[in-house]
């Protein structure tokens, strides 16, 4: 395989596992449980509800919830492909009052 091929061949792998937004992965992922606060799930966009659990695990902790599972919520929630950083920014999205 010549370096131009190799090069393309790692560029295009990378991309398929870059990071979605929030407004991707929310919809498909989240919206089942934290729209309705199923099985006591903190509602989208209820900042109150978002704030005791940020200030109780931090946001590293809420995804270590994610990922691990808590509750109801099983392990890596409904996202089994999502990384870390997605994980993050659904649960940053999640916390933000609405607009």
């Amino acid at each position: 395989m010549n370096k131009f091929a190799l090069a393309a061949l790692m560029f295009f792998a990378s991309a398929a596992y870059a990071d979605r937004t929030p407004e991707e992965l929310y919809p498909t992922r989240c919206a089942t449980c934290h729209s309705a606060g199923l099985l006591n799930a903190p509602k989208v966009h209820d900042a109150a509800a978002w704030k005791v659990r940020f200030d109780a695990k931090g946001i590293d902790g809420l995804v270590q919830s994610a990922t691990n599972g808590l509750n109801a919520m099983p392990p890596r929630a409904m996202c089994n492909d999502c990384t870390p950083g997605e994980y993050k920014a659904l649960i940053e999205f999640m916390m933000k009052p609405a607009a």
